[in-house]
């Protein structure tokens, strides 16, 4: 796959594919082109977060319907939305300047993956009404935990639900259902930061594929996990070993 354009639609496919999986859509996004040696890889930092702002504009245009669906109620909203504003507000660039190397991005793919598979332990006893302050305000620590690149916001969220003591169904809802404000809210903020950008037909495209990608797999698989996520543990863990074994590959 030579052609940026190319490089840039397959991004977007990958994007709204992993959009609604436990996995970091971030994550892979970041990862592929480096472990692949696609040109993306090469353009400068500034660049690359700007195509991830497209993509994540893109899926978030398909998804908002469905966000908007399963919300909460507003306290719970409000209480969710709390630690990650307060949090990325103040620690949103250091994050982002210690850990947005391979070593962070694999690390959290790994703890992500552990807090996955530790979830899966856990025994249900919860049904989805039941919501109160602290499972709003343990849903927005996990929320805020995905400022670590590769944790993930849906695993996080999962995990976080899981531990709690609902089913997959029900914590799959929560996950997505406290979803919409910060998603919409990390989005406009990035984009904003790269409404200069120049490659606007590329990310254009990206945005487009990100969109209908999405849109697919909200056809396909829906908002609601009802299978095991260990198998998305197994893959998180995968990729993140990928990543460290070709950074050794290059060191």
């Amino acid at each position: 796959m030579r052609r940026p354009l190319e490089q840039v639609v397959a991004l977007g496919v990958i994007q709204g594919a992993a959009e609604l999986l436990p996995v970091s859509s971030s994550a892979h996004v970041a990862a592929i082109p480096h472990l692949l040696g696609w040109e993306i890889a090469s353009w400068p930092a500034e660049r690359r977060k700007e195509l991830e702002v497209a993509l994540h504009c893109g899926a978030l245009a398909a998804l908002a319907p469905a966000l908007w669906r399963v919300r909460p109620s507003l306290p719970v909203l409000a209480l969710s939305l709390a630690p990650p504003v307060v949090l990325g507000y103040a620690l949103e660039r250091p994050i982002e300047q210690r850990l947005g190397g391979p070593v962070g991005v694999a690390s959290g793919l790994l703890l992500g993956a552990a807090a996955l598979a530790a979830s899966e332990c856990r025994v249900p006893h919860r049904t989805g009404k039941e919501v109160d302050a602290r499972v709003a305000l343990a849903l927005g620590f996990a929320q805020a935990a995905a400022l670590w690149p590769g944790v993930s916001r849906t695993g996080a969220t999962l995990a976080a639900a899981r531990a709690l003591g609902y089913t997959r169904a029900d914590a799959s809802r929560l996950s997505f259902g406290v979803a919409g404000p910060v998603l919409a809210g990390a989005t406009a903020l990035k984009a904003w930061r790269g409404r200069h950008a120049a490659d606007r037909k590329l990310l254009a495209a990206g945005a487009g594929a990100a969109f209908a990608a999405t849109r697919v797999a909200l056809r396909v698989a829906g908002l609601q996990r009802r299978e095991p996520l260990w198998p998305y543990a197994a893959e998180r863990a995968l990729l993140a070993g990928a990543i460290l074994a070709a950074r050794r590959r290059r060191a």
